[in-house]
């Protein structure tokens, strides 16, 4: 009998490969970075093929360091950087352009012309979501107005789209050789194209964007018992496992912190920063600037879902840091030199690289630092880098307090940055409440693991799951009142700086 579950993470910076056991833990990993592609300011794409090969090798990898083989294996799970999409060759598999990564913002002159009739939430009551260069919808219509071969072959119908986790299946499952074409509900929520209630592509967008209904996935439950197809024995598992099992990044993250009652939060502090408070079986649609969308899904059930913040820059601001600037060498070293300082010395860094998400949408913003003086020092700059996660997570939380009409009481949080114990504990300090991390923090592979084991009944239940959940360590806030007021008031201020820099 099988006694492991594998979990693709399929990332905007790199590609994973995680095996867990029964009890959640991390038996094995192994992880590649693939090259982030700028063609023009504003501009991110990746090399799809180039993503296919470091998952084909992460898989081989992680299976060398645990000793195993793929037969060992329950099933397999994927998750993946959300709203990034690819438009491929049915019959050969190859991509006709690279990649339009979640970030880019090329899609912004199209999202204009959407906003014209209806303004910025025209489409907000079906999809949950604001218009906006961030999802997927607008990026297809992109590449159909700018690669002839692509939109020649996908009104010939020889064409498949899909986001990144449709991509990976599709190759797992085969490929050109009768690979599965399927996104599931979390991730097609993320298009703009889907439908929140009725979980089916909305023929009215599609026809506004001209995108053929034909060239989509098939749209299917998070944890699937009908599984997709097995991964073929030619391939890097050298088996037939079950893929079944489909979660965008956050969902997979809500999904490994085992936030499955309403009202439960996580925040992800990852290449971006993503809050997202379970709502129960009933989407609720925000007045404040928040996301609403699909959190998860069972088979034969009712969606769960989710209001989120969705946050372009986080951990991005630390590699910002280390490449473009050079005042670091490796990421964790941002710690130590913000340690160096008490405070930020009256610094901001307000990060809109690619304009403001989530509660703002201001994509005319562009990234500012405020409040230089001749006493700021590099230090202070590092401790102004972390303190901008915080402080845009709490933009995040004062906007979600309002919708939910629930003030938050706590946090779970995880991701690469929840390692950084100044950050965790100057989060817990400007939202005043309790920011705990889990002891196993990659609970967005977790997560991804979760739902595929749960298909083919390796767990019982999500809700066995908890059993698995522990703590590691929890900050407590302990920030005067007056300073944590004056700080935020301070960023506020930042933030307007940022406005209508771009036409």
């Amino acid at each position: 009998m099988a006694q492991y579950v594998g979990a693709v993470d399929q990332g905007t910076t790199s590609s994973r490969f995680i095996i867990f056991d029964k009890r959640g833990r991390i038996v094995a990993l192994d992880q590649k970075e693939h090259e982030q592609i700028f063609p023009k300011p504003g501009w991110v794409e990746h090399d799809p093929m180039e993503i296919w090969r470091n998952t084909q090798d992460v898989i081989k990898g992680a299976l060398a360091k645990a000793g195993i083989k793929g037969t060992d294996l329950a099933s397999i799970g994927i998750t993946n950087q959300r709203e990034t999409v690819v438009v491929w060759d049915a019959n050969t598999g190859q991509p006709y352009y690279n990649a339009i990564v979640w970030q880019c913002t090329r899609t912004h002159e199209i999202c204009k012309e959407l906003m014209k009739d209806g303004g910025q939430d025209r489409f907000r009551e079906k999809t949950g979501l604001p218009i906006a260069t961030y999802f997927s919808g607008p990026k297809i219509k992109w590449i159909m107005d700018n690669v002839p071969e692509a939109k020649k072959a996908l009104e010939a119908g020889t064409a498949m789209v899909g986001t990144m986790e449709t991509w990976v299946i599709w190759w797992l499952t085969g490929g050109p050789k009768g690979g599965a074409h399927v996104t599931d509900v979390t991730n097609a929520s993320r298009t703009m194209l889907m439908d929140l209630k009725t979980l089916k592509w909305d023929q009215d967008i599609l026809d506004l964007l001209a995108i053929p209904r034909d060239s989509l996935p098939r749209i299917v439950p998070s944890s699937d018992a009908e599984t997709w197809g097995p991964t073929m024995e030619d391939g890097p598992l050298k088996a037939r496992v079950p893929v079944c099992g489909a979660l965008g990044d956050q969902q997979a993250a809500l999904v490994g912190q085992t936030c499955f009652e309403v009202g439960e939060a996580k925040n992800t502090y990852g290449t971006g920063c993503f809050l997202l408070l379970n709502t129960g079986h009933e989407p609720v649609i925000s007045k404040n600037g928040l996301i609403t969308t699909v959190a998860y899904q069972r088979s034969d059930r009712k969606p769960v879902y989710c209001l989120e913040g969705s946050i372009a820059i986080a951990g991005a601001l630390v590699q910002w840091l280390r490449d473009n600037l050079g005042m670091i060498n490796d990421a964790p070293e941002v710690e130590e030199l913000a340690s160096k300082v008490e405070d930020s010395g009256g610094v901001y860094i307000v990060p809109a690289f690619q304009g403001l998400f989530a509660p703002y949408w201001r994509p005319d913003a562009r990234g500012v630092m405020v409040g230089l003086t001749r006493y700021a020092t590099k230090h202070h700059i590092a401790r102004a880098v972390l303190e901008a996660n915080a402080y845009q997570t709490k933009d995040i939380v004062e906007a979600m307090n309002k919708d939910s009409g629930v003030d938050l009481r706590a946090l779970k949080v995880d991701g690469g940055m929840v390692q950084n114990d100044l950050l965790m504990q100057f989060q817990a300090d400007v939202l005043d409440v309790p920011v705990t991390r889990p002891k196993v923090a990659e609970t967005t592979c977790l997560g991804a693991a979760y739902a595929a084991g749960v298909a083919v009944g390796f767990w019982d239940s999500f809700h066995e799951l908890r059993e698995n959940w522990a703590e590691d360590k929890t900050w407590k806030p302990n920030m005067d009142p007056e300073a944590r007021a004056k700080g935020y008031a301070g960023w506020k201020k930042a933030v307007e700086r940022t406005y209508g820099w771009e036409e």
